[in-house]
């Protein structure tokens, strides 16, 4: 600690001391009420330091969160409640969500994502057809300028824009491929290349 920490911890001490002796003072006749009351913000004290403490961990449980190593080299992703994992890829600039699927053998983008991406939906040529769990879907082939995950940046990269309705867009193994090694372990995928 430098000698400013110091001298401020020290006024600080002096500051509750004073405070703490003004309240017994004052309050002498009620002892019990005053060590009810005491106990009172004694635990309130201890659960904010014990949520400080822990809110890392919280905030991991409550909204996980991507992380990279190493430059993009590692990247692990934790389960989401849902009991799926999600990526937010960079695509053709702009964030984009997209749930991971193993079962899914392209890169599928929602028709809003392709809006929000610069696709425009009227030109779109849909000339694929898909088996999804929903049944058959209409697919558009599409080429996007780059594909960006934690500063790995893929150019060129093909995909296809699903005509049905879609709540994420899907990252399939034509992208995951491009992976080393791909792993489910607890409750984290961890993609290395």
């Amino acid at each position: 600690m430098t000698g400013d920490q110091t001298a401020s911890l020290l006024y600080l001490a002096l500051l509750g001391t004073v405070l703490a002796g003004w309240y017994f003072v004052s309050n002498r006749r009620q002892i019990g009420k005053m060590a009810q009351n005491a106990s009172i913000w004694v635990f309130i004290f201890l659960g904010a330091v014990v949520t400080a403490g822990l809110w890392g961990d919280i905030r991991d449980d409550i909204v996980p969160r991507q992380s990279s190593m190493m430059d993009g080299a590692r990247i692990e992703v934790p389960m989401a409640q849902d009991g799926h994992f999600y990526l937010v890829l960079e695509v053709n600039g702009t964030p984009v969500r997209f749930a991971v699927d193993t079962g899914a053998s392209e890169i599928v983008l929602s028709a809003q994502d392709a809006d929000r991406i610069g696709i425009p939906r009227d030109t779109l040529v849909f000339t694929g057809r898909a088996a999804t769990a929903n049944g058959m879907v209409e697919t558009a082939p599409v080429r996007l300028a780059s594909v960006s995950l934690e500063g790995v940046v893929d150019e060129g990269v093909l995909a296809v824009v699903n005509g049905g309705e879609m709540t994420d867009s899907l990252l399939g193994m034509t992208y995951l491929r491009r992976f080393q090694r791909l792993e489910i372990s607890g409750n984290k995928l961890i993609l290395e290349r």
